[in-house]
Formats: C-alpha cells, structure tokens, sequence
C-alpha cells in the first residue's frame, strides 16, 4: 500500500516545479524528500532564500492536494534552508581535503563493528604504500583515538589549522582528542556541522591517497552533510549477518545511491565464530545475508570477517591487526579487501 500511496504522491508531485532549478518535482529532485509510513506523509524541501516565497506557496499547494488523495491521513511539510548555494557553488565541495579519494565507512545501525573495520581498513591501505588519513567522524561516540591507541591535543600549526595526530603512520582527527572520554557530546545538529566542517577544512591533512571517513551510524543529518558536501570516491557498508541489521544496511545503500555516492562494497562482520575447542565456524548471527543482501544490490561483496576474542583485544588495546599479527588470518583478510578497493 506505501509504494502505490508513493507513487500517486509523486504523480502529483511532478506537475510543479522547482522554484530552484525549475526541474519538476520528481523522485530524481534531490531538493524533495517524500516520507510515507501508514498513510502519515511528510514532504521535505531544500529551499533557497530569494525564492523562499514561492516555496511558501508550493507548501500550502501540496498540502491540500495531497491530503485528498486515497490512503493519505496526514501531511505535514517542512521547509530546509541547509540548501542556500547557488547553482555554480553547488559544484564545489563545502568540505575540501587533497585526497586521491575519500571513502566513507558506514553502517545502518550501531554495533556492528563499523570502526574497528575503519581502522584496520586504513592500517592494512597504509601497509600496501598508500599515504592514509582517517577521520573519525562519529560525533557523539569517538572510538578511532583508542582503536589507534592514540591521545593528546592536536597542535595549531602558522595557517592556524590544526595538525592530525599520527599513529602507525596513519594521520588521525577525531572529537575524541578535543573532549575528555567521559564527557559526553551533547550537541544539536548545527553545531555537529560546524565540528565536522572544522575536521575537514581546519586541519592540515597534507597530501593523501586515501581519506577513511568512519561515519556514525544511521542515515541521519550528518551522514548526509558528509555525503554531498565532501566528494566522497564511494561508500561501504558494514553490516553483520542478521535480518535486523540487513534491513539498516539497505537504508545506508539507499542513502549513497539517493545522493549519487558510488557503494564501493558491503562487508559481512560478525560472520562466524570460530571455536577454541572445535576448531569449526559457527554462525552465531546467521549465514551469508550480507552477500545475498550484495547480490540483491548488485554490488560488490567484499568479504567476511569473523567475530574475534582476539580483535576485540586489539582493538580495545589500540593494537589493530594489521600491527599486531601482521600475518594472522584477520589482517590477511583486510589486506585482501584493500587491495579489491585499489
């Protein structure tokens, strides 16, 4: 019933157009967004101020029109001013780092092992000669700075910029090294903005081959932000096996594909456990979904990982695998997944 309520919403949609860019409003405007759940819609617009009018009155329009048609029950519609740049600014990144790429580590849920595979991704890229960056960008729970055993302060260098901490050759920025552990970040959306664009623009990240971006989990505000404004090369997905994480991870895909980001893989962690005694795999979390999820996609599959007492250790203890058993079966695992990337 949702997809044939979607589907008459934008069926009226696209006879308006776009105060914008005067494309209608259709499913490929990236100014709209349509959110439909039990007949309850909410239409978000991205709008400019010197047509902010005009959007005024698109929202009295579509607030009327839409409320008549079958199986709708509510309709509320938002304005956005996120979107104030004109057209030829919209071509240039908000957030500027000189990287040969940039690639977004993201996941549909938290708990899935997201940054562990962010930071032993960026250490095995580094152990194949690539200069490598990684920006932890979750927010509101910092992990990359112990993951790296790493802490301080970054420095301010003559540009006034601050100057990336390093570990294991890797240059490292995360809100974790600017506010102490235990201290939560209590921060609304703007001011998360403002931090993250301050990570980009305001540290010397130098030259790179690669950017790793861990993103926070979800597909809220700020993965989005990160999304259209940093030129991102691609995305993967972390996911582990079970339906109920499978089912974020298709939003997080969705996401990417909505904002024309190329999903460079999704990855399957937690996949096995492999016993002390046995010696055998148990899938604890199911089998093989995130590679049925990948084939559904038509996306690469890049690999699975197993859940380990070991990792757990190494990453807890700022040891990543890749460092620390350089020739184990993990490490050689994400040596693997960052030679498919290259």
């Amino acid at each position: 019933m949702s997809d044939k309520i979607l589907s008459s919403i934008f069926e009226f949609l696209k006879d308006y157009k776009d105060p914008e860019n005067n494309n209608s409003f259709n499913r490929k405007n990236s100014n709209i967004q349509v959110v439909e759940k039990n007949g309850n819609v909410n239409v978000i617009l991205s709008v400019t101020k010197q047509h902010l009018d005009k959007y005024e009155k698109l929202t009295s329009i579509f607030k009327e029109g839409l409320s008549k048609l079958d199986g709708v029950l509510s309709v509320n519609v938002a304005l956005t001013s996120e979107n104030q740049t004109s057209t030829s600014e919209k071509n240039e990144s908000r957030f500027q780092i000189d990287a040969t790429d940039i690639i977004a580590i993201a996941s549909g849920k938290g708990g899935v092992g997201k940054s562990t595979f962010a930071v032993n991704l960026a250490v095995a890229m580094s152990q194949l000669g690539k200069k490598v960056g990684i920006l932890d960008a979750d927010i509101y729970g910092p992990s990359v700075p112990r993951m790296m055993g790493i802490s301080g302060r970054p420095e301010a260098s003559q540009n006034k910029k601050l100057i990336p901490l390093e570990s294991y050759g890797i240059k490292c920025m995360s809100i974790g090294f600017l506010v102490s552990v235990d201290t939560p970040t209590i921060w609304r959306g703007p001011m998360v903005m403002k931090a993250l664009e301050q990570m980009f623009n305001g540290v010397e990240w130098g030259q790179l081959d690669y950017l790793i971006i861990d993103l926070p989990p979800g597909t809220g505000d700020a993965q989005l932000t990160l999304a259209q404004s940093s030129k991102l090369s691609g995305s993967i997905i972390v996911s582990t096996p079970q339906d109920v994480a499978l089912n974020d991870a298709r939003k997080g895909i969705n996401m990417f594909k909505r904002v024309d980001v190329p999903v460079i893989g999704l990855v399957e962690n937690m996949s096995y456990f492999i016993c002390d005694n046995c010696d055998e795999k148990h899938y604890i979390f199911s089998h093989e979904g995130a590679k049925k999820e990948a084939e559904k996609f038509q996306i690469p599959f890049l690999g699975s990982l197993p859940i380990d007492k070991e990792l757990r250790i190494q990453s807890d203890e700022g040891r990543p695998a890749c460092i620390d058993k350089p020739e184990g079966d993990i490490a050689k695992k994400y040596l693997e997944i960052a030679k498919s990337i290259f």
